[in-house]
């Protein structure tokens, strides 16, 4: 490696560093990830997420969401937002409910940063093949979140424009030029610790499940 490839690795990993590497634990069952699998009523989309730092307006995160036919999962390629009750196989989240998808983007936006939510339509064989892509991928090393992501949506019909892109404002940017392309942007003060909206979603779900068994 030439010593410009070489600093231009090292920029790129510290304008990355919010894809930090995944700091769950062991993977779950195909069993578990199945038993959790959620059908979402919605169409057949694709969620892009990115998150992006309030001082400097660089982006430090890319994850999607893809809403198939058969189940709606998330892609959170070296994403550390992690929950006990929702499985995970390689960087893909399952059981993406309303309130999992309201938690996870709650979690990322915050004092330091805000979200980037933008959705596409897309035909249901699209989704499926999208799906079918980000579970074959494999678990993401650090830093390459957008480039997994990108990788993805390239092999997409109707991708084509979709750079290869290292940088998750560059492939937000191509993302907003798809044509049906709708954008919010999700602002936040909580706490900088993203974990704490995670531990009272799962403080919740505990509380639901002892309510039932005093029921029962």
């Amino acid at each position: 490696m030439t010593i410009r490839a070489l600093f231009a690795a090292l920029a790129c990993a510290v304008l990355v560093s919010g894809c930090a590497g995944n700091v769950s634990g062991p993977n779950a069952t195909a069993e578990e990830a199945a038993r959790a699998a959620y059908r979402h009523d919605g169409p057949s989309e694709i969620t892009l997420y990115t998150m992006i730092n309030n001082r400097s307006d660089s982006g430090a995160h890319t994850a999607m969401m893809i809403n198939a036919p058969s189940q709606r999962v998330v892609f959170d390629p070296a994403g550390s937002v992690r929950f006990q009750s929702v499985p995970e196989i390689d960087d893909v989240l399952y059981g993406i409910t309303p309130e999992v998808e309201e938690v996870f983007e709650s979690a990322h936006a915050r004092e330091t940063y805000r979200v980037r939510i933008q959705k596409t339509t897309v035909a249901p064989e699209v989704a499926e093949r999208a799906l079918q892509l980000v579970q074959g991928h494999g678990a993401v090393p650090a830093a390459q979140c957008s480039k997994a992501t990108s990788g993805i949506l390239r092999q997409l019909p109707g991708f084509q424009n979709i750079g290869s892109q290292w940088y998750p404002n560059k492939l937000a940017d191509d993302f907003s030029r798809l044509p049906g392309v709708t954008e919010r942007v999700r602002r936040e003060m909580d706490d900088d610790d993203k974990s704490l909206a995670v531990k009272a979603y799962e403080e919740r779900k505990r509380n639901a499940r002892l309510a039932l068994t005093a029921e029962g």
